[in-house]
């Protein structure tokens, strides 16, 4: 099969379209055609192997798996024992093992079939981006209607999928990304957006019930000063802070901030479980969500989709197109 194939840690030049072997499911997995793939920061995170503690789980000198990507969409070809919840033609969406290839392999666990009036395109970006989206706003972040809720990084893939779903649980949400990208996060569900180029949101005289901060990198006491006395700050990721440990300081340091205060300073690391990708499922095919695509690209253009995402002109999410 023709995979991309990443043999070493590095910049968008360590990407190379190659031929390699179909895999096999072993119990509990599914072989899938893969027909598209979301593109995310978290794969740059991973190409780089920056920060270098994030090598400690996928390779020390090299990654592990060497094809990359996480987000799929496709048909099952082949099944493995004990993963009866699909068979052979079923379309489905998930998190699989190595997506930027024709075939691969996923746990049936982190699969859900896809909804019919959803495309495979529409399909792929949502699985790793809107799993972390919803348990920043719902689970972490419990938010409620009434509220005023700012999201930092609103123009991304995490961020337009925490837009939309604070929307649509009534509450008030102030959008933080480039004046670019403004009309694409109001249309998702924002009430107003601020320029990060021109306005420091921290320094602001507005109070938020919720944060969500995705990949950013002001400090936490400034956040921490426009909060409601009671508010919440969820930090999703996190950028700078140096090639050891990236931005992992400041989500280490806010459930300690937490400690002296009535405000909740918090973070997370996503999962990605059967019933929560069944949710996710159900929110597209009930169209309560709204897939964000950004730009799509063939396979054999994944060095130029990466360079897109690291160089912020993709609003969204950047889909690579494989198959039919």
């Amino acid at each position: 099969m023709t995979a991309v194939v990443q043999r070493a840690y590095g910049d968008v030049d360590v990407l190379d379209v190659d031929r390699i072997d179909v895999p096999s499911p072993a119990a509990g997995q599914v072989l899938l055609e893969v027909r598209a793939a979301g593109l995310d920061r978290g794969t740059w995170h991973l190409m780089t192997g920056l920060p270098y503690l994030t090598r400690l789980m996928f390779g020390l000198r090299r990654p592990t798996q060497p094809v990359p990507g996480f987000d799929v969409a496709g048909v099952v070809v082949a099944v493995g024992e004990g993963a009866d919840r699909f068979a052979v033609g079923d379309e489905v969406f998930g998190i699989a093992d190595g997506s930027f290839a024709e075939y691969a392999l996923a746990e049936a666990s982190t699969l859900a079939r896809k909804p019919q009036s959803v495309s495979f395109d529409e399909a792929a970006v949502v699985p790793v981006s809107g799993l972390t989206a919803h348990q920043a706003v719902h689970g972490s972040g419990r938010v409620a209607a009434g509220q005023r809720v700012l999201v930092i990084g609103a123009s991304g893939g995490v961020g337009g999928y925490a837009v939309q779903l604070a929307a649509q649980a009534g509450a008030e949400v102030t959008g933080v990304a480039s004046a670019e990208k403004a009309e694409h996060v109001r249309s998702l569900g924002a009430v107003r957006v601020i320029d990060y180029r021109a306005t420091d949101v921290s320094r602001g005289t507005e109070r938020y019930d919720l944060i969500v901060d995705i990949n950013g990198r002001l400090p936490v006491r400034r956040l921490q000063r426009i909060l409601t006395p009671t508010g919440t700050l969820v930090i999703v990721g996190g950028e700078g802070g140096g090639r050891l440990t990236g931005g992992l300081q400041r989500q280490l340091s806010a459930p300690l901030r937490s400690l002296f205060t009535r405000k909740r300073l918090t973070f997370f690391i996503s999962s990605h479980e059967q019933d929560a990708i069944e949710r996710l499922s159900d929110l597209l095919a009930a169209g309560e969500l709204t897939a964000t695509v950004g730009r799509t690209y063939p396979l054999a253009d994944v060095r130029r989709a990466m360079g897109d995402l690291v160089a912020g002109r993709i609003a969204g999410k950047a889909v690579i197109s494989i198959g039919r």
